[in-house]
């Protein structure tokens, strides 16, 4: 590589030698070494790094582990603690002239990604903590800090406490008493405990934490440098840091909200906005790096001052995948690259038992609280073990402690190796101790065992706004009444992305339950609104939003568990195709059709998938038309039980078509008991017998409403037959409701799952919602629970003897034949009741 020797003038004898080509290399084939040079070497550290986390992040993601142990641990394993100490290696890929360059891209990862965790820090929350979260976490910092300041202080060894003594003191005190927000979100989500009262209370106490930690922090380097002998320097450290505060609260903050202001729409931001704030990042790092801060304390300021709304959204979308996909995991490993374990001798033990015991002062004080607000004993004592979670805030604090000779390489990577191995053992130990409590109420999970005065509970799943009219249309039509309303909770299902944004949607409530806006909550808040204005303008509706922030491989578990929790007798999810200007049927995220499948295998009550094609609430002068295909079994029971709630509706107008194979059609005619001579049924015709049962019910029940309510029989041969029958429907209708047709083997829909393009819809939704139908209408598709027996006596079901089945079996027989039920049909294509 060509050297030159060049002097800062003609007359100085001192020379500089530099490398003309050190940042990039003229190639191989000049028989140079590209690692040599600092640009091919950085990129492939950058690769050996986020090769090496991948990697350890696939291992330990069985053990529910957070991402930030995967990525220091992948530092350690590239530092001077394991092939660190192959000399070669660290030679030819981690050489000491390189350091620097891999430290500074690594900080303004650092920088950007501390100024997005600033955007999504909403104020207005931190405000609106209750008691309990605020306790919890004076308690749960004040503690630990206290003990560990306090006795590292005592085993000074110094006659007078000086003020590295003081500085020392206050870093180490902050690293063990900090609880690490963004992990300890991503930990709560892992262990479905997102949307729980405990996650909540989490995670307000862990951001009002790291608050404090942040404040702490700036008067730890204040006080370092004043051990350096700069006492002067750090008041005005101190002064300049509360002036430039004021300085952007009152001065910038107006500026970029008058600009968003004059932003058309307030959403489409020009490139020129979101450019000067990406600069005003480097500008406020840049100003309190001159001042002694740490650019890092600039760029968090700057990103709390950026308004609430769209231009949050936008920034935090922009920069969310390149930061801390990219930079953020160089920072933690290089982290782990700094670390060498074998540096902690015993001659730190002393140290070791002080952050032992500050952490069970954590956990101490965090469950005294907890007790005192009469939480049980196993939630206050998870609470107190999920405050313990470490990881940016702590790993930030001893690496600046390190940058100001504050704390040395051995203490370092002891506090390193503590910080690893407390944030290890939460998630492991949270799942063997904390189990959440249930009250034993057992509850008919069916819309048709629910007795006519019992309220009806319906867990609405939301993935965009666009779901959000048909649904409230179809709650609207499923006719709450005083005597049986209907509890809606909407949950809003977010993809977890490992990003403190997405945890930040969980929803903080005021007294009144009402949701609290946040910074990203432009979706959510259009959601809320639409729910709150149906629920205000229609009766005997009571609503909750939630939301459920889950990848969207576990994202089941949280729908069936809310399910359960909260006695949830439907479901409703929306389809994952939506339709398109010319008609057909488009897919908009193929993910959500897995979420569905697993749904359907493992919810804990009835569901139903809502292929919406513009469905519409009725209004008052014009009445909605609603058809039943029902083919048999217990899913098409449930489909007309919900059917049969909508009929009681004065606007609806309600069609059953019963679609019978022509030998049993024949066979009803003259054999109305289908047990004889002691034979034991099959399940065919124990399903049979159930239909037969239930359409009689029915057709007793709604007698008075035939003006209403047409029931129609169809008598078809063969498939065929059956896709002529349903491709026929007329498209009058508003609304189909179908069942997924489990449980029953039917001649006349078996051969659909051959070539169905939706399995999980069953062969006469998949036939509906096809792009080949010429139907189109919305279409209900429905999922009966059919889980193991529950116990009669809750009063919930609706239940008949022996003797009221007798005789309904003997009125659906008079009716068939037309003693005493009216005169009979001779065909029997189709007969109305």
């Amino acid at each position: 590589m060509e050297t030159v020797l060049s002097g800062i003038n003609s007359s100085d004898s001192n020379g500089i030698c530099y490398a003309s080509k050190i940042a990039t290399t003229n190639g191989v084939w000049d028989k140079e070494n590209p690692l040599k040079s600092i640009l091919p070497l950085l990129l492939m550290q950058m690769m050996l790094i986020l090769g090496t986390t991948r990697f350890l992040v696939f291992i330990f993601k069985p053990l529910r582990q957070p991402r930030v142990i995967s990525e220091i641990l992948g530092g350690v394993v590239l530092g001077r603690s394991m092939l660190g100490r192959i000399t070669p290696f660290i030679k030819a890929l981690f050489p000491f002239w390189s350091i620097a360059v891999l430290e500074s891209v690594s900080n303004m990862g650092l920088l950007f990604f501390l100024f997005q965790v600033g955007v999504e820090m909403d104020i207005v929350v931190i405000k609106r903590t209750g008691r309990k979260a605020i306790a919890i976490a004076v308690a749960g910092m004040a503690l630990p800090f206290l003990i560990g300041t306090s006795a590292i202080l005592l085993s000074s060894r110094d006659e007078l406490v000086t003020a590295k003594d003081f500085s020392f003191a206050i870093f180490v005190g902050v690293a063990v008493s900090t609880t690490a927000f963004p992990v300890l979100a991503r930990v709560l989500a892992e262990l479905k405990l997102l949307n729980t009262d405990l996650g909540r209370i989490a995670l307000s106490a862990a951001v009002l934490n790291d608050m404090c930690a942040w404040i702490l922090l700036v008067l730890g380097i204040a006080i370092s440098e004043n051990g350096n002998g700069k006492s002067i320097a750090s008041i005005l450290e101190i002064f300049t840091s509360f002036v430039f505060m004021l300085f952007l609260i009152f001065a910038v903050r107006p500026g970029i909200e008058w600009m968003v202001r004059r932003t058309p729409n307030g959403e489409n931001f020009s490139d020129f906005l979101i450019c000067m704030i990406l600069t005003g990042v480097m500008v406020c790092g840049l100003f309190t790096e001159a001042m002694g801060i740490r650019s890092i304390i600039g760029a968090f300021v700057f990103g709390l001052i950026i308004p609430s709304g769209p231009l949050a959204d936008t920034l935090v979308e922009r920069l969310d995948d390149f930061v801390t996909t990219l930079l953020l995991p160089l920072y933690f490993a290089l982290t782990g690259i700094r670390t060498d374990f074998t540096l902690i001798k015993g001659r730190n033990l002393v140290l070791t038992i002080i952050i032992v015991l500050a952490s069970i002062g954590k956990v101490i004080g965090t469950l005294i609280i907890g007790l005192y607000y009469n939480m049980p004993f196993n939630e206050g004592f998870t609470l107190a073990l999920l405050m313990n979670t470490k990881g940016l805030i702590e790993l930030i604090v001893i690496n600046v402690g390190r940058d100001q000779k504050v704390l040395d390489d051995e203490i370092f990577s002891l506090l390193v190796l503590m910080a690893v191995v407390m944030t290890s053992v939460i998630t492991p130990s949270v799942l063997a101790i904390y189990k959440p409590a249930n009250d034993g109420i057992r509850y008919k999970r069916t819309i048709q065992r629910l007795k006519p005065d019992a309220e009806l509970r319906i867990l609405a799943c939301v993935h965009t706004p666009k779901n959000v009219p048909s649904i409230i249309s179809l709650l609207e039509i499923s006719n709450p009444t005083s005597a049986s309303p209907i509890s809606i909770y909407a949950l809003q299902l977010v993809e977890l992305t490992g990003r403190a944004s997405a945890m930040l949607i969980v929803h903080h409530t005021h007294k009144d339950g009402r949701s609290v806006k946040n910074r990203t909550q432009a979706q959510s808040q259009k959601i809320i609104n639409a729910l709150e204005n149906f629920v205000q303008n229609v009766q005997d509706v009571s609503a909750q939003f939630l939301t459920a922030i889950s990848p969207y491989s576990t994202m089941h578990e949280d729908i069936c568990n809310l399910a359960e929790d909260k006695q949830v007798a439907f479901i409703i999810l929306p389809f994952h195709k939506k339709p398109t200007a010319d008609g057909d049927m488009e897919v908009t995220n193929p993910v959500l059709r897995t979420l569905n499948k697993k749904v359907l295998a493992n919810a804990p009550c009835s569901v139903g998938i809502l292929i919406d094609r513009g469905l519409r609430a009725p209004d008052q002068n014009i009445s909605h038309h609603i058809a039943i295909l029902f083919f048999g079994g217990p899913d098409d029971r449930e489909a007309l039980s919900y059917a049969w709630r909508m009929a009681e509706d004065m606007r609806i107008n309600l069609t059953v078509f019963r679609y019978l194979q022509e030998v049993e059609s024949r066979a009803m005619e003259y054999d109305p008991n289908p047990i004889r001579d002691g034979r034991i049924l099959s399940d065919r015709e124990k399903e049979k017998q159930l239909d037969d049962e239930y359409i009689t019910e029915f057709k007793l029940k709604m007698l008075s409403n035939k003006d209403k309510v047409t029931y129609k029989e169809k008598v078809l041969s063969n498939t065929e037959e059956t896709v002529i029958a349903v491709r026929s429907m007329e498209n009058t209708y508003d609304l189909f409701i179908v069942g997924r047709g489990r449980g029953i083997i039917n001649p006349l829909t078996s051969s659909f799952t051959d070539w169905s393009e939706c399995p999980e819809l069953g062969g006469i939704g998949d036939l509906l919602a096809s792009s080949d139908s010429m139907a189109t209408v919305s279409v209900l598709v429905v999922q009966q629970y059919i889980g193991p027996e529950i116990d009669e006596g809750d009063g919930e079901g609706i239940t008949d003897s022996q003797e009221q089945q007798s005789d309904l079996l003997i009125c659906h027989y008079m009716l068939r034949t037309g003693k005493e039920g009216g005169k009979r049909k001779n065909n029997s294509q189709e007969q109305q009741c």
